[in-house]
C-alpha cells in the first residue's frame, strides 16, 4: 500500500477532539487515571527503580522540571519519559489490547505527559495523544500479527509503542504531517524489545516500554525541529512491516481508521500479572468462592489457554513452577494459580508473601498449562481459560470466556477508584488522593501536567 506511512501522519495531524467520540474520552480518562495509579506504587516498590534513579543522576538528567509519577525530584523531559514508562510497566498491572497482544499505556501516556510539559499543553490535548498513540501502537501490531512477530522474538508493545509514543507526543506539540512524517521515519531506527527476558526473570520488560517512550518522545522533537526521517517507514522494502514479520497485513493498519476506534479494544487489569493469566484467575477465584475449596485438598490443577498464552505463561512448565522472583511470577501460570486457590485473590503484594512460601510453591508444582481448543476459538478477540481442579472432595472445571476488564466485562469507575485506592493508599493521604482523582476524572479542564504530577507525590509518612 503506497504512502502507508504518510497517511498514517496525516490521520494524527488532523485529529481534534470533535472527532473523537465522548465513549472514547470517557475510557482514556480511565486509562490514565489507572496508569498514575500503578506508576505511584511502582515508583516505591518496583526492583528497579533505585537503579534508574541512580543512573540518570549519573548521566546529569535529575535537573529538569519534569515529573515522575509518585516522585519529589525533577528531571529532564526523556528521563521523565523514560521512568514513567518504566515504573508504568514494572507491574505487570496496566492496560492490555488483547487482539494485538499488548500494552498501550505504559510506553504512551508518559510520551504525552512529558511533551505537555515540554510545551505547556493541556489535560485535553493529553487525552488527545494519547488516543491518537493507541491508534498508532495497537494498528501497527495488527498489521504485524502479534504471534508471529513475538515468534520472531520480538516485544510488540515495545517495537509499535515507540511509534505510538510518538504520535502522542506529536500530537501534544502540535506537529504537523510533515513532521509526524519525520517522526514515524525516525521510530523505525527505535523499534525494539526482544521477548529474551522471559528467561531469567530481567527487567528488559519494563526498560522497553521505558525506552519506548523516551524514544518516541524524542523521535517527534527531533522531527519539530526539522530533523529528516525515512520516508517508507513502514512499508518500504526494508521498512518496520516488511523487517518484522513474516506476513504483515498492511491495509489492518488504515482499516476504518478515524471510525473504529481501538481505544475502545483496551482492557484494564484486575490481577498484576500476564493478561493471559487473567482469564484462569477469574476462574479458579470463583471456584475457590463457589465450592469452598479447600487447597490442601488438591491433587491436580490444568490450566487451558490459547497457544500463543502457554508460550508465555505456561512453557517450560519446569521454570514456570519454580518462580524465582516477580518477574518469573508475572509469567508463570502455575504461581499466579497457586496464589488465587490459596487466597482467593491476586494481587501485587502477593508476590512478596508467596514467592517463598512452600506451601504456595508446593501448590504450583501441581499445576499444569495446556492449549485448550475452546479457548482458542475465542482469541485473539480474547484471552480465554478453562480451569480444571482435581480435588479429594470432586472435580470442578469453569470456563471463562471474556476476562473481567475486558471491553465487554470492563471494571466500573467504582472498581477502578478501588484499585486506585489500594495501590495508592500506602503512599497518598486521603485528601490527596481525593484531589487527585478529582483531577484525573476531570482531565479536560486540566491546564498543569506538572501540577496534576505534583499531587502523586507521596504524603505519608512511612515507619
Amino acid at each position: 500500500m503506497p504512502q502507508l506511512t504518510r497517511k498514517l501522519a496525516a490521520f494524527v495531524a488532523d485529529l481534534d477532539d470533535q472527532k473523537i467520540p465522548q465513549q472514547v474520552r470517557d475510557r482514556i480518562k480511565l486509562i490514565i487515571l489507572d496508569h498514575i495509579g500503578i506508576g505511584v506504587r511502582a515508583r516505591q516498590q518496583a526492583a528497579l527503580a533505585p537503579a534508574l534513579h541512580d543512573a540518570l543522576e549519573d548521566l546529569g538528567q535529575l535537573s529538569g522540571n519534569c515529573r515522575v509519577i509518585g516522585d519529589a525530584q525533577g528531571y529532564s523531559p526523556y528521563a521523565a519519559a523514560l521512568f514513567n514508562g518504566n515504573i508504568g510497566h514494572a507491574l505487570d498491572f496496566d492496560d492490555t489490547h488483547a487482539p494485538g497482544s499488548l500494552h498501550s499505556g505504559a510506553p504512551i501516556i508518559p510520551a504525552a505527559m512529558s511533551a505537555a510539559q515540554v510545551s505547556g499543553a493541556s489535560g485535553a490535548a493529553v487525552m488527545r495523544g494519547v488516543i491518537a498513540g493507541f491508534e498508532v501502537q495497537i494498528r501497527i501490531s495488527l498489521a504485524l500479527d502479534p504471534s508471529a512477530h513475538y515468534d520472531q522474538g520480538f516485544h510488540p508493545t515495545a517495537t509499535c509503542g515507540v511509534f505510538g509514543a510518538a504520535a502522542a507526543a506529536a500530537v501534544v506539540m502540535g506537529l504537523n504531517t510533515e513532521q509526524i512524517h519525520n517522526a514515524f521515519g525516525l521510530c523505525a531506527s527505535h523499534a525494539a524489545g526482544t521477548m529474551q527476558f522471559l528467561l531469567d526473570g530481567a527487567w528488559n520488560k519494563p526498560y522497553h516500554t521505558g525506552c519506548a517512550a523516551a524514544n518516541g518522545l524524542m523521535a517527534a522533537c527531533m522531527a519539530r525541529h526539522g530533523f529528516l526521517g525515512v520516508r517508507e517507514a513502514l512499508e518500504g522494502r526494508y521498512g518496520f512491516l516488511h523487517a518484522y514479520a513474516p506476513n504483515a497485513d498492511p491495509d489492518k493498519l488504515l482499516d476504518k481508521l478515524g471510525s473504529e476506534w481501538k481505544s475502545l479494544g483496551v482492557a484494564v487489569k484486575p490481577y498484576p500479572s500476564c493478561r493471559y493469566t487473567h482469564a484462569a484467575l477469574d476462574a479458579l477465584i470463583n471456584l475457590k468462592s463457589h465450592h469452598q475449596i479447600d487447597y490442601t485438598q488438591i491433587e491436580s490443577v490444568e490450566i487451558g489457554i490459547p497457544e500463543t498464552g502457554v508460550k508465555l505463561v505456561g512453557l517450560p512448565i519446569e521454570a514456570k513452577q519454580h518462580p524465582q522472583n516477580y518477574v518469573d511470577g508475572q509469567f508463570s501460570m502455575p504461581f499466579v494459580a497457586a496464589v488465587a486457590l490459596r487466597d482467593g485473590a491476586m494481587g501485587w503484594d502477593s508476590y512478596a508473601q508467596h514467592l517463598g512460601d512452600e506451601q504456595t510453591l508446593a501448590l504450583c508444582r501441581k499445576v499444569t498449562v495446556v492449549s485448550d481448543p475452546r479457548a482458542e476459538a475465542e482469541f485473539p478477540a480474547n484471552m480465554s481459560a478453562v480451569a480444571r481442579l482435581n480435588t479429594r472432595a470432586g472435580n470442578f472445571e469453569e470456563l471463562v470466556v471474556t476476562p473481567r476488564g475486558e471491553p465487554d466485562n470492563f471494571m466500573s469507575d467504582a472498581e477502578m477508584r478501588a484499585k486506585f485506592t489500594t495501590l495508592t493508599g500506602p503512599y497518598l493521604s486521603t485528601a490527596r488522593r481525593e484531589e487527585l482523582l478529582g483531577s484525573l476524572f476531570a482531565m479536560e479542564q486540566v491546564t498543569d501536567i506538572a501540577a496534576l504530577l505534583d499531587l502523586s507525590r507521596p504524603d505519608v509518612r512511612q515507619s
